[in-house]
């Protein structure tokens, strides 16, 4: 059951979900910030003008800011080779368009890679991890404007420069194609439309055009910052990042398996293509054709694309769902990205359905397709956790999940898939990204921090961070 030698087992974590310190070292003010608390029932906010008395998770987060030695040391224990997080752009570009950047953010961040080194855990950083200077909304609608694309640069020359040979893998935009839906229009690329209408966090006021125009704007940054990386490093890596919401057909019906193949090209793999390969797909343009969108290319724009094609591929997987031309079909609670239930899967305490054997399958898919290393950096299970009277987290559904699914990547290497590295996702609790909140956690390490902005931070470890650590030191062999 052994993986290959020099696997890289780890964890995933991101800025605004777990720093806090959000007015600290000269840090200007990004889009999470501005969001409230919410819950699985109860959506988050955008507020663009602070409430007072109101909660805000990111401003604290888990207060890694003044933690991170003593998080880090609790991966390293666990025996992390690899730790994927993000730099907030803010800390480095406090608006976007200072001049210089901020040296107190590039010093943060050498601290923590430093830390990391002292470990001997690769860093894997994530440039922008739903991270957009509220500044650049409010001045250029975020991604929406083709000036991004300069600020970007600027930004990825900064951090590309100050960590050369201390860095070697890079990941440009997280989860980019979650802008192909509408909760991804602020959440990724920091579009906000009508800002008096839009509050509601899961149901933006929508421009599907501006959507795929930021994407264009965003495959033209990523591009050049591939090339950037290369010339100032010939050593560095730089991936893209997908959500792969795998999906099936729900029955045999051909209506099923084409408006599953129609799903597919949209969410899973437009802009793994577009990344990869260098170009857009031809199956775009009947899309863009009956939903009235026009993408605004620039002379050299596809030159650029071509130039730029990332050196592997991630992505993140959790769950799968079903699609069904059957209008009556079950809709999934915790389906946040569209299809019905699959009737041969359980749900966790989200609504997401569980789907080992999914991962296995998506990565063969993923990689016949690409060819290109590929890591899985994010994987896990949000779940209500107890603290027992002795003290300790009986987290045993966590760990079946995890063993679940590392057991089916072992066999999609087998199948011959290259697979390099795993990051599960929240390797610490931390702030969700979707729901604003504290309750759904996902760590081996539990943080005492709560939804109503109470508890002290402190760390305890859950038993899926002794399960975890015996998982890397037999580099997968015993699952037990």
């Amino acid at each position: 059951m052994s993986f290959p030698n020099g696997f890289l087992w780890g964890g995933a974590t991101a800025a605004n979900q777990l720093e806090g310190g959000w007015q600290e070292g000269g840090k200007g003010i990004s889009c999470p910030d501005i969001c409230t608390g919410g819950s699985h029932t109860q959506s988050k906010r955008i507020t663009p003008v602070l409430e007072e008395g109101t909660f805000y998770p990111s401003h604290d987060a888990i207060d890694h800011y003044h933690r991170y030695k003593e998080d880090i040391a609790l991966f390293a224990e666990m025996g992390f080779k690899v730790y994927r997080f993000s730099i907030a752009w803010t800390r480095i570009f406090p608006t976007g368009e200072e001049k210089d950047p901020n040296e107190a953010g590039l010093k943060f961040y050498e601290n923590i890679i430093d830390e990391c080194l002292k470990y001997g855990i690769e860093p894997l950083i994530t440039i922008s991890h739903y991270e957009v200077p509220f500044a650049l909304t409010k001045k250029y609608n975020g991604w929406a404007s083709r000036e991004m694309i300069d600020i970007f640069v600027k930004y990825c020359e900064a951090i590309f420069n100050r960590y050369k040979g201390k860095v070697k893998y890079w990941l440009t935009f997280n989860e980019i194609n979650s802008a192909t839906m509408p909760m991804g229009a602020f959440l990724s690329q920091g579009i906000l439309n009508e800002t008096e209408k839009t509050t509601d966090f899961m149901s933006q006021v929508d421009k599907p055009e501006l959507r795929f125009q930021g994407l264009h704007h965003q495959f033209i940054a990523s591009a050049l910052a591939v090339q950037l990386a290369h010339k100032i490093d010939s050593n560095y890596m730089v991936g893209c990042m997908i959500v792969y919401a795998t999906s099936y057909p729900l029955t045999c019906h051909p209506d099923d398996i084409i408006l599953n193949q129609q799903n597919n090209h949209i969410m899973n793999w437009f802009c793994g293509d577009v990344q990869c390969r260098g170009y857009y797909p031809s199956y775009m343009n009947r899309y863009f054709k009956e939903h009235n969108i026009e993408i605004k290319k620039e002379d050299g724009d596809d030159e650029i694309l071509k130039a730029g094609c990332v050196d592997f591929y991630t992505f993140s997987y959790y769950m799968s769902v079903c699609q069904s031309a059957n209008p009556d079909a079950t809709k999934g609670q915790g389906n946040i990205m569209g299809g019905v239930n699959n009737p041969y899967l359980k749900a966790s305490d989200w609504g997401w359905q569980i789907d080992p054997k999914g991962l296995r399958y998506s990565l063969n898919e993923i990689y016949d397709r690409y060819q290109l290393p590929m890591m899985v950096v994010e994987n896990g299970l949000g779940a209500f956790d107890k603290i027992e009277e002795d003290g300790s987290i009986k987290d045993d559904y966590r760990i079946d999940y995890l063993r679940s699914h590392i057991e089916q990547m072992h066999e999609a290497i087998l199948d011959g898939v290259n697979l390099i590295g795993y990051t599960p996702w929240g390797c610490i609790d931390l702030v969700s990204a979707s729901t604003g909140e504290m309750a759904k956690r996902y760590g081996f390490i539990f943080v005492e921090r709560y939804d109503d902005g109470t508890g002290d931070f402190s760390r305890r470890r859950k038993d899926s961070f002794y399960w975890y650590k015996k998982v890397i030191e037999t580099n997968g062999e015993d699952l037990k």
